[in-house]
């Protein structure tokens, strides 16, 4: 096909993957006849030759965004399903109905180098009631901004997000953030964060996208990050993953497993270390 044929905002699949993955174009190079894509679903950033790009019937979209709608939807479920056997929990701990408390999760500060994939987390959020505020922010420009962001919205959780991805190269080097699109950004951002607030249960961080360096956001401070596998995640396993964090009590720490278990894309994706929760129970409930 020649370049002619594609243009920005296009959906494609790439057949030498067999279209297990589907993009938006982004960008185009007419002079190397390459694109870059965009993930729908998957916290990724590819190259890819045009003539390898191919344009997926109307069957195929509906069964993509099916399949991660339901994924989405399963994870919600089952987030709700545990909030509601810890209020049960609480009942015959206490001996109250649950009403009588009212409850404060952790305030999450959400920076993001994609306004789409800002978006739908964002959804998600307000689908768990979570406490969030929502900035986009390039990959880039997330070193910078992140320390004024944390002055500015003082939250108890913080996520450094976006794209990324492994670049392949003939020395198959997994260590050098060299060969990661936007791991080093990442790692900078959260290095500035800890300086902002060295304890990490005092500032939980998640970092990465598909394919990050997990060990070295780990080692700059966050306390969760991608990808230990260096496999894609999904947009929203973020927003799954640290929502078990601003709704487990700040008495206990998080399950990681649990923690885990709530996202899409599993332990491949995803991982961390133990941290405290960020949830704070109260008594009584105010009738105004």
């Amino acid at each position: 096909m020649s370049s002619l044929t594609f243009k920005v905002g296009d959906m494609v699949g790439r057949k030498s993957y067999g279209m297990d993955i589907l993009f938006k174009i982004i960008e185009i190079n007419k002079k190397t006849n390459t694109a870059v894509l965009k993930g729908l679903e998957m916290r990724l950033i590819a190259d890819a030759k045009l003539d390898d790009l191919v344009f997926p019937d109307a069957k195929t979209v509906q069964r993509y965004r099916k399949q991660s709608e339901e994924a989405q939807k399963e994870c919600i479920r089952k987030i709700y399903r545990r909030r509601s056997l810890e209020r049960e929990q609480l009942r015959s701990v206490s001996g109250r109905a649950p009403e009588e408390f009212f409850e404060m999760p952790g305030k999450i500060l959400h920076l993001d180098g994609d306004p789409e994939y800002l978006e739908e987390c964002l959804k998600a959020y307000q689908s768990l009631q979570l406490d969030v505020v929502g900035e986009f922010v390039p990959e880039k420009e997330q070193p910078v901004q992140v320390w004024h962001l944390l002055h500015q919205h003082r939250p108890d959780i913080l996520i450094l997000t976006g794209h990324d991805a492994y670049i392949k190269n003939e020395k198959n080097d997994f260590q050098s953030l060299k060969y990661y699109r936007n791991s080093r950004y990442f790692v900078e951002a959260v290095q500035k964060a800890r300086k902002y607030e060295p304890g990490k249960d005092d500032l939980v961080i998640f970092a990465g996208a598909c394919q990050s360096h997990y060990e070295a956001l780990l080692a700059a401070g966050a306390n969760f990050a991608s990808s230990p596998q260096r496999v894609m995640i999904h947009a929203l396993d973020p927003v799954f993953l640290v929502e078990k964090v601003a709704f487990t009590s700040i008495n206990e720490s998080v399950n990681i497993f649990e923690l885990i278990k709530h996202t899409i894309t599993g332990l491949d994706g995803v991982g961390g270390l133990e941290t405290r929760g960020k949830f704070r129970l109260g008594l009584p409930k105010s009738p105004y």
